[in-house]
């Protein structure tokens, strides 16, 4: 499932990338420029939430193998396992959002 979820975020950025030539269009050359660390651009939320997800899954993981060996509680791995549900399902509405924006583009009349 991680490697889908980074070939969605990789795709995602890829079309994105390829739209830069119409988006000071769409969203204002003018506009003043936001100077703090988070991404400005969806490509690169979509690239953060991406790799979040995917990291959560992966502590997810580890931790209930660490449950299972007995190195790590009950509550640590329900909740580990939580968050890594909690960012999957993230995952999937997003990518359903994604998935029906192309559609609705793809029939839209040229």
């Amino acid at each position: 499932m991680i490697p889908a979820l980074t070939l969605l975020g990789t795709v995602a950025t890829d079309a994105l990338g390829s739209l830069s030539s119409i988006a000071p269009a769409i969203t204002g050359a003018g506009a003043p420029a936001v100077s703090s660390g988070a991404p400005t651009d969806f490509g690169s939320v979509l690239a953060q939430v991406t790799g979040d997800a995917v990291d959560k899954l992966k502590a997810g993981e580890a931790t209930a193998i660490s449950g299972l060996q007995g190195r790590a509680s009950v509550q640590d791995v329900a909740k580990s396992v939580l968050d890594a549900q909690q960012s999957l399902q993230t995952v999937v509405a997003i990518r359903d959002k994604v998935v029906s924006a192309y559609q609705e583009v793809s029939r839209m009349a040229i």
